[in-house]
């Protein structure tokens, strides 16, 4: 992966803190969310995949979004929650490479699940007669599929725009991770169409898909209007849980990726919550709004315990 365009072999990366107090601090917290929320979403996939009653396509998108979030957020917090002892935190040309293109490709893939998603909501809500038509097996594994694909072409032109980036000064990243933005400042050369490609491919990119989730929600919220009390308020919880996960997963993307050209204030902040905590949470805000996968969360849990206290009690014996 080496490139004859720079001779940068590694990257210093600054961190959220260069304090050892806050960062022991900040340790302990992502690590206790960090263990709380991946175990939740293993969770989510497994109840979904052992209850027969948990069949239908919402959840089979929601097992989808559960393990591309595990996916996503061992892109970086790993390495983050290991810089916390390091006092030299180094990241090296290939890894920054690497962990631009999965941050990217992963993210993006999760954007356009959601979409799928919205789209899954809009056809049950507004043309239920034809949801088995638009909306089956079939053709939901082809919108998986092709959300994955989707991912994978954004991450890999960005990671070409990437790696061909004239590097021969400075190595300093001022952040936890590699990303777009602090790689261009630190190129050695004019990167303004580089910039304006990359903000065509991502600022544009989720912009316009926000666009599209705002348009989707308010067809969808106009038309609760029309329901029944009971299917008003059945529908009504499944379309805040999506638009809240809407709001905390586009927000922040936006914030960073939405202005090109300059620098973004507390970008920092805004990052960790983009690649670290929102991604985690967004399966357990439908969980919390779905009563069904909750009941069959907990007897899947009850289960559990009960087979532990069985095979405690066999092994006294």
């Amino acid at each position: 992966m080496e490139h004859e365009n720079h001779t940068v072999a590694e990257f210093v990366l600054l961190g959220l803190s260069q304090n050892h107090e806050v960062q022991m601090i900040l340790f302990f917290f992502f690590l206790f969310f960090y263990m709380i929320i991946l175990p939740g979403n293993v969770l989510i996939i497994l109840t979904i995949r052992g209850d027969s009653q948990l069949g239908s396509l919402m959840y089979f998108f929601l097992a989808n979004l559960a393990f591309l979030d595990i996916c996503y957020c061992s892109v970086i917090p790993p390495k983050m929650l290991a810089d916390f002892f390091s006092h030299h935190k180094t990241i090296s040309y290939s890894a920054c490479m690497a962990q631009l293109f999965f941050l990217h490709f992963l993210g993006a893939a999760e954007a356009f699940l959601l979409m799928v998603m919205a789209y899954d909501c809009y056809v049950a809500i507004c043309k239920p007669l034809h949801y088995t038509r638009l909306v089956n097996r079939g053709v939901c594994c082809v919108l998986v599929g092709a959300t994955w694909g989707g991912g994978f072409i954004h991450g890999i032109i960005l990671f070409a725009f990437s790696i061909h980036l004239p590097l021969c000064g400075p190595n300093i990243l001022d952040n936890f991770f590699c990303d777009v933005h602090q790689l261009v400042k630190l190129a050695c050369a004019n990167t303004y169409i580089v910039e304006l490609l990359m903000f065509l491919n991502n600022g544009v990119v989720i912009m316009m898909c926000f666009m599209l989730f705002l348009i989707c929600y308010t067809v969808l919220l106009l038309k609760l209007w029309t329901q029944s009390s009971k299917a008003k308020n059945k529908v009504a919880s499944t379309c805040v849980s999506h638009i809240i996960v809407v709001f905390v997963t586009c927000g922040p993307a936006m914030y960073i990726y939405g202005l090109p050209f300059q620098a973004v204030p507390m970008e920092k902040v805004v990052a960790v919550f983009h690649t670290v905590i929102f991604p985690l949470t967004n399966p357990t805000i439908y969980t919390l709004c779905n009563k069904e996968i909750k009941g069959s969360m907990w007897k899947l849990v009850s289960k559990y315990i009960l087979w532990c206290g069985k095979l405690k009690k066999n092994i006294l014996k």
